[in-house]
């Protein structure tokens, strides 16, 4: 009896092998510990390749991601009210400000980011933003795009460094 419980642990360990093997094959190998690692966690299920989402459910996310990291910021730099802390957001948050720092960042864009964000941009939104110029509003689309696509394969320390040295570059110091 001890032996056949030996061989059905074997045998589940070889499953749970086997369909770890099938996540990580679909996609950048998750850091344990990562964001993204725990919501997966918590939340099983087949995983899609990042690369065959459309550009603006890529934004959809990214925007969430970028709106996440500069609250953190903001919130972490002062305990102040909640109005406050949204006015202080929306200067980064913005369009305009997106637009700002991804004129910035071209250069520092690899291959592959420059390609998500061209697929962004020339996304066709079924809106725009009400404060901003439809080029702006789709360069940001753009942006957006890359920062979904790059948490998505579990590179949030790429999101950081582009957010930072972004809006350094765009002159929106955080």
């Amino acid at each position: 009896m001890e032996e056949g419980l030996k061989i059905k642990a074997m045998e589940l360990g070889t499953e749970q092998e086997t369909a770890e093997k099938d996540t990580s094959m679909q996609g950048a190998a998750l850091e344990m510990g990562s964001l993204l690692a725990e919501i997966l966690t918590a939340f099983p299920g087949k995983r899609q390749d990042v690369r065959t989402y459309s550009p603006l459910a890529l934004a959809y996310i990214g925007d969430a991601v970028y709106d996440l990291v500069i609250r953190t910021v903001v919130v972490e730099r002062a305990n102040r009210p909640a109005n406050e802390l949204h006015h202080i957001t929306v200067g980064y948050v913005s369009a305009g400000a997106q637009a700002k720092i991804v004129e910035a960042l071209m250069d520092s864009f690899t291959e592959e980011e420059q390609s998500v964000y061209r697929r962004g941009r020339n996304s066709k939104p079924h809106t725009m933003a009400k404060n901003a110029s439809a080029g702006d509003y789709l360069k940001a689309t753009g942006f957006e795009a890359v920062l979904g696509y790059l948490y998505l394969s579990d590179r949030m320390d790429r999101v950081l460094e582009l957010i930072k040295k972004g809006t350094e570059l765009a002159g929106l110091h955080l």
